[in-house]
């Protein structure tokens, strides 16, 4: 996704105006008299918000040209839905309606198909969340949302693991100065337990065939965690040394694996 493009769905973004806030309150009050110039003039007005949500969702792999159309048409909702005599911002409120028209898009576009019962159900889920949110100021449970829609609490559940968007086994889940662990590195797979017991045994036989200070080395290195300089240290050798002996232990044990 190149969010960089300056020409977007044939709309040059770099030459997008942006409105002051008196300026949107006199386009709003032209707009609630039915004048379709002010409209486009507002929408043109706030493409720049668009814009600034959809770079969110520049790691989904989706062409930007749809994620900007799908932002406009969240754009749009918000203009017609706007209560200008609340005393709220136009992008405080149009921002949750741009990012939610873009998941909804991007659940329906999903690889992993859902029916439409499942995600109906999901989306009046999070409706219900939202509504129970802004009435009681915090966090209801999954059982609350399910009395409310008078729905089987296990129902609510299943639709709303349904429409998580998958994760990557190369999603970084920790990273610090030093190499990121990934989602991947924290998944285990039972199946392959044979095949580990097996390449276990070859191993095992291979480090058989090594002699004693070859085999003290690797276990320092790879079984211990040991660094070469600590391998070093410890058997009375030169760090080269132990370089030269670790490399030629593991081709020894190529030949047997």
């Amino acid at each position: 996704m190149h969010i960089n493009k300056v020409e977007i769905c044939g709309v040059n973004t770099s030459e997008l105006p942006v409105l002051t806030n008196q300026q949107m309150r006199k386009l709003f009050d032209r707009i609630n008299q039915g004048d379709h110039g002010a409209r486009e003039e507002f929408i043109r007005g706030n493409l720049r918000l668009v814009l600034s949500v959809i770079q969110r969702f520049n790691n989904r792999g989706e062409h930007v040209d749809d994620l900007f159309q799908v932002g406009c048409i969240g754009l749009i909702k918000a203009i017609d839905n706007f209560d200008l005599s609340q005393n709220v911002r136009f992008s405080t409120y149009a921002v949750p309606m741009i990012i939610g028209e873009i998941r909804r898009y991007l659940r329906d576009n999903n690889s992993i198909r859902v029916s439409r019962s499942l995600r109906d159900t999901a989306y009046k889920a999070l409706q219900v969340r939202d509504q129970l949110i802004n009435k009681n100021g915090k966090e209801p449970n999954i059982s609350e949302i399910a009395e409310q829609l008078s729905v089987p609490r296990e129902d609510i559940v299943f639709a709303l693991d349904a429409i998580q968007d998958p994760v990557s086994l190369f999603e970084p889940i920790y990273h610090d100065s030093g190499d990121a662990i990934f989602v991947m590195d924290q998944v285990s797979d039972e199946k392959s337990i044979d095949e580990s017991w097996i390449d276990s045994i070859a191993l095992g036989e291979a480090m058989r065939r090594l002699n004693d200070r070859e085999k003290l080395i690797l276990s320092l290195r790879f079984f211990e965690g040991r660094t070469q300089m600590e391998v070093a240290d410890e058997i009375g050798i030169s760090q080269a040394q132990v370089s030269r002996l670790e490399k030629t232990a593991l081709r020894h044990m190529r030949k047997f694996i």
